[in-house]
This record gives structure tokens, sequence and C-alpha cells, in this order.
């Protein structure tokens, strides 16, 4: 099957960088969110983005306008009805995410592929309030989707095979490296990464070295760009705390138990970056 037209639920950052990857690869958009101001800040944030591009030499202005030109914006379920494929790019929360997949299967046709960009949501538990769990799929693009070359593409017990294949062609398009993996809790990028972090934490809070000393223990030994620390507070505390919580739940594994200190820090409101502080203050 061939992917012409996407569709995108969400203009937000996530829903904004699969849209400006899909424009750039020749890949007509079709984006939407709940309110016509959600959906201009979203083309604004991808037209930003293309400029700075356009500063590196690595895009002409030719290309920044015919990108634009294949992404339309709608606050109307109906528009994305043209699409071959929809991803859900909505908040990482289950509950919203169920109300739109139920919605988008109502309306879609029965050959499109519904995909949910999801870092920790069940991939078999969302197609089956669908009636097309067969064509349902995961898609975790990773964030600044523009810039990350990683796709996880996340196989369903119900996903077809034509589905996985359709979905992995379009990545490769997009000019992504997919790995394609079985639905599990974390599926395999934050089942590794999240629990390094904590583990950071469990160093910290041991006092076995400062948090400098430990994120640039991480970068120099292991050859991370980032420390896991410094990483940490850019994803957000709450969020490796909640993933932590999800995975103990799901495993039933001591081995997943979140550090004391993780879930101090939380609760005193340091949530890293977006609350201007976190193990470090910015």
């Amino acid at each position: 099957m061939a992917i012409q037209t996407v569709g995108i639920v969400g203009a937000g950052t996530m829903g904004n960088g699969i849209a400006q990857a899909c424009a750039v690869s020749g890949i007509n958009v079709v984006m939407v969110d709940i309110s016509e101001a959600a959906v201009q800040k979203g083309l604004a944030t991808v037209a930003a983005s293309l400029d700075r591009l356009i500063k590196k030499e690595k895009l002409t202005e030719a290309d920044k306008t015919a990108a634009l030109g294949r992404i339309q914006v709608s606050t109307s379920y109906d528009e994305l009805k043209s699409a071959n494929l929809v991803i859900e790019a909505a908040t990482e929360n289950q509950e919203i995410k169920i109300k739109i997949l139920k919605q988008l299967d109502e309306m879609l046709g029965s050959d499109v592929i519904v995909a949910t960009n999801t870092s920790s949501i069940s991939i078999t538990q969302l197609a089956a309030v669908t009636g097309r769990a067969d064509r349902f799929i995961g898609m975790h693009f990773f964030n600044p989707v523009p810039m990350m070359a990683l796709v996880e593409i996340i196989v369903g017990l119900q996903t077809s095979d034509a589905t996985r294949d359709a979905v992995k062609a379009l990545a490769e398009r997009l000019g992504k490296t997919p790995i394609i993996v079985k639905n599990a809790p974390g599926f395999v990028v934050n089942r590794i990464l999240v629990p390094m972090i904590n583990e950071a934490f469990f160093v910290l809070a041991e006092g076995l070295a400062s948090a400098e000393d430990i994120d640039a223990g991480m970068k120099l030994g292991c050859n991370q760009p980032i420390g896991p620390l410094a990483l940490a507070d850019m994803i957000g505390l709450d969020v490796c705390l909640a993933v932590m919580e999800v995975y103990l739940k799901e495993f039933g594994d001591s081995k997943y138990r979140p550090c004391p200190l993780l879930k101090e820090m939380v609760a005193a409101g340091r949530l890293g970056r977006k609350s201007g502080a976190g193990v470090y203050t910015y």
C-alpha cells in the first residue's frame, strides 16, 4: 500500500514535527487539532524550523515553500478522510487517545491505517478499541522529530504484516531508520533508557558522585551526548517517575522500583527544565 497522504491528529510538538518530516519528504499532510489557534501555532512552528534549516544551508527557500504547501490544517476530522494513514499524536493520556481513536475509527475508510505515536501505552490495548485492529500500529517518533533518525514501529498482537510493512516503508521515505518492536511496556528504547536514568538517581542519592560528575562520567565513558541526569531534566522528572511506576506495576519486578530521591524531587515540584529546576537549575 502506497501512502500518499498522512493525517495527523495533534499539532503540538510531536504532531508538527511529524508533519514537517512528511512534508519535506514530499508527502501531503492534513494536520488537525481542536482549535484554529492550535493548528496555526503548529504551522508556525514548522515554518520556524524550516527557516533554521535554511540558515544551516540544509534547505532552500523553494524547499520551504513546497513543504508548507503540502501541509493542510483544519479543526475538522472530516478533512482526514483523504489520508491513507492517520497518526494520532495527542498527549500521552490513555483516555484521550482512546476517545480520539474511536472517533477516527468511525469516520475513516476501512482500508485506512491508524497509528499512534505513544512512548508507553499498549498498542494491543489501543487496537482493541477500534474495528481495524489488523490495521493499527504504533509509530514512536523521538523529539525533535525532524532531527531524530529513529522510529520505533510497535506491532500489536493483532497488527497485520501488510500494515507493518507499509508503515516501515513510510518511515524509510521520511529518511528515518525504523526498528520493529513487539508490544511491551516501554517498548525498546525507553525500556532501557529510563531504568538507566533511575539508576543514576540512586547513584546520586547514595552520594557516590556529584550530579555533574555522574553526567560527565556517562558522557565521556559511554560516549553519550548528554548525561542521564541532564536528560531526565529535559524529559521531565515526573515523566521518568511515571514510566518507572508503569514498569513496576506491569512487570512486578522490584528492579523497576523508582528511586526515592526521584519521587521526592517530583513531590517538591522540581520537574526539570519545564519547572525551572530539577537536578539542575535553569
